[in-house]
């Protein structure tokens, strides 16, 4: 009722002030034109009383007869509009002027706006002649102002009034039709719609008031009507397509998830059930490779391999576009749930051809067994899904059971990005420094940087999964981002004590795959004003190697922008003949040996030779990693391996710590 009550008040406001706005303005207009009209009254009537004493008045003048000239002025005096009456020579100099009394004073705007005071001048002339008679001075008269303000005063106040009073009487009048004829009838549309139920919202029409059928209200009640009915239709579609996929026709996740509720319930008794979460990489991959029209074909062939594991206590449902479940509720344990699930992947893998197209579809399947009474259909759900994500993640066309322990690895993993993140912000990272140096003469040629995290007890140490862990969660590029920027920093501060030295920095794969990289990196070398050689660019052997050809470009630009790349843990990879061929190809400045085939020395000396054997072929100059002992140390020798780091020389030392050991060694 409030919200009513306002909006007539403000109808109300609204019309008053249209009104208000427009008689005012025909009061201006119209208290001009009185005022025009009163004016050229008042013109006239001096005029007339010009012409009744211009001739005595001209011929008191002509004579030179003051006391007459006076006393004709004077006779003015009871004229009740004048208030000045002068006699003027033709230089404006006034020779005769009657005693009225004072005027009295009317408003400067006033007088402004409407031209007070009304004043007309006469000539008077001499005895009259046949043709251009010389005017021998001018006759002067001029009206009371006060009079003509007092009329304006008094048409103004009841003009005002009267419009007013009007005004008012038009507010009301036409508020009245407004109420009637608008307000009234959309109340009733808003009281009906505020009564109206959720449920009967999509199908609801409203009525048609009987004065409003040809006109804007009419419109928009039949417009609002057609809306609704366009609108349940969608509504039925939608109810639809929101428990089935559009294409399959397979229950969604949503109605799966309800039948699996159901299912679960009734099975009260100890027996085992099984359901498996089934992700099909093929349709991901295909959505850019395939056209819809052969999407579509692969996408319902696949469907059809699905259902035909299908029977009397199995269901399959569509949880998005590429993954799949399938709920037993007979299984009698975990080697009975392996066989369906191999005998699915064995289907999926089956050879397809669409079009020209010949295909191997992959899978990754995911088992989750009953494991509680009270368990739900989203709990089992969510264990499935979890061991397919990770069947995922160990490669194609695996399959895995869920795991208790596996709950406890996605919290640390979602905790982990978290930690890494508030310490890159709380400075719990820091850099250690390992040197690398000539092992002919021992001089220093970098160091190697190396991450730390700070302990809650104070000490810096990195846990063996914690790179691993940062690549999986998606937290190693802003890791290493602040490596390559703390290193660059380090080495800004050394080149301003004097020191040059190459500080060789690892790269992730994840790195690699980072499109902003360089782009990163010359921002980093203009910032801190370090020569591109300084920086060494370590990358693993031990990745993928398809990473690596998908990073060529990635790493050409930077061996254009003068950085070194180093190729770490090399003899770790594979050592096929096809993939020396394309290490060939790398651009790369420096090999690593790992630490590994080090150890082994002097006893086993085979890998070293060919690790030698490999850097000679290719050109590129070899540094040992975990040289230990000076027997190591001599064998890299005989080999003609020069460069190494290690503790035989230094373990890993904080800033501070390597700067006072060894900086003095660098070149300046």
């Amino acid at each position: 009722m409030r919200i009513r009550r306002s909006l007539t008040i403000k109808q109300m406001a609204t019309v008053s002030g249209v009104a208000l706005v427009t008689i005012c303005i025909f009061i201006v207009i119209q208290l001009f034109h009185f005022v025009q009209q009163r004016r050229e009254d008042y013109a006239q009537q001096l005029q007339n009383i010009a012409m009744s004493v211009r001739l005595p008045l001209s011929s008191a003048v002509l004579k030179g007869d003051v006391p007459q000239a006076e006393r004709i002025l004077n006779t003015l005096k009871p004229v009740g509009i004048l208030s000045r009456a002068d006699v003027v020579l033709p230089d404006d100099f006034q020779v005769l002027h009657a005693d009225f009394p004072p005027e009295r004073p009317v408003p400067a705007l006033i007088a402004r706006l409407f031209r007070l005071p009304v004043e007309i001048s006469v000539p008077l002339y001499a005895l009259p002649r046949p043709s251009h008679p010389r005017a021998l001075a001018s006759l002067v008269l001029q009206a009371d102002s006060y009079r003509l303000y007092q009329f304006i005063a008094s048409a103004f106040s009841t003009m005002m009034s009267t419009y007013l009073l009007l005004a008012l009487v038009l507010t009301v009048s036409i508020t009245w039709c407004i109420n009637r004829l608008m307000v009234h009838p959309l109340r009733e549309i808003a009281r009906e719609l505020e009564m109206l139920s959720p449920q009967d919202a999509p199908r609801h029409q409203l009525s048609l008031p009987d004065m409003h059928r040809d006109d804007e209200l009419g419109v928009l009640v039949r417009s609002y009507n057609r809306n609704q009915q366009v609108l349940a239709g969608m509504l039925e579609d939608l109810n639809r397509l929101s428990t089935r996929h559009a294409e399959t026709a397979l229950p969604n996740k949503n109605l799966f998830t309800a039948m699996l509720d159901s299912r679960m319930a009734l099975r009260k008794d100890p027996q085992q059930y099984c359901l498996l979460v089934i992700s099909i990489g093929t349709l991901q991959e295909a959505s850019g490779v395939l056209t819809e029209a052969q999407r579509g074909i692969l996408l319902m062939t696949l469907t059809r391999q699905l259902k035909r594991h299908l029977n009397d206590h199995r269901f399959l449902g569509q949880l998005n576009h590429n993954e799949f479940a399938v709920f037993d509720h007979c299984i009698q344990n975990a080697f009975e749930g392996m066989q369906l699930a191999q005998g699915i992947l064995k289907s999926i893998n089956a050879p397809l051809t669409i079009g020209s197209l010949s295909l191997r579809p992959a899978a990754s399947i995911g088992i989750a067994l009953r494991q509680r009474s009270e368990e739900s259909a989203h709990q089992l759900l969510r264990r499935a899904t979890s061991a397919m994500m990770l069947a995922h993640d160990n490669g194609k066309n695996q399959i895995l059971f869920f795991e208790p322990k596996l709950t406890a690895m996605v919290h640390r993993r979602m905790t982990l990005e978290s930690t890494i993140l508030e310490g890159i912000e709380q400075e719990r990272c820091a850099l250690f420094f390992q040197p690398q140096v000539d092992i002919r003469n021992r001089q220093l040629i970098g160091a190697e940087v190396l991450l730390r995290w700070r302990q809650d007890d104070g000490s810096y140490s990195l846990p063996s999964d914690f790179i691993s862990g940062a690549e999986e969660i998606g937290a190693m590029v802003p890791l290493g981002n602040w490596v390559l920027e703390a290193s660059c920093r380090v080495l800004a501060q050394w080149r301003e004590r004097g020191a040059q030295l190459q500080l060789a920095v690892n790269l992730s794969a994840k790195q690699l795959q980072e499109s902003n990289l360089v782009p990163f990196l010359k921002v980093l070398l203009a910032r801190y004003q370090i020569g591109p050689a300084q920086l060494v660019l370590e990358i693993t052997e031990t990745a993928r190697i398809t990473e690596f050809e998908h990073s060529l470009d990635l790493l050409r630009q930077l061996r254009e922008l003068g950085i070194l790349i180093a190729l770490d843990d090399f003899g770790m990879g594979y050592s096929s003949l096809y993939y020396l061929d394309r290490l060939r190809k790398l651009p790369i400045d420096l090999l690593k040996i790992d630490r590994s085939f080090i150890e082994k020395l002097p006893e086993d000396l085979v890998m070293l030779r060919i690790v030698s054997a490999i850097a000679e072929v290719l050109s590129l100059p070899v540094i040992a990693e975990g040289v230990e002992t000076q027997a190591q140390l001599q064998c890299l020798l005989q080999h003609k391996i020069n460069w190494g780091q290690g503790y035989l020389f230094s373990e890993p030392l904080p800033q501070g710590d390597f700067e006072q050991r060894f900086l003095h060694l660098a070149a300046v």
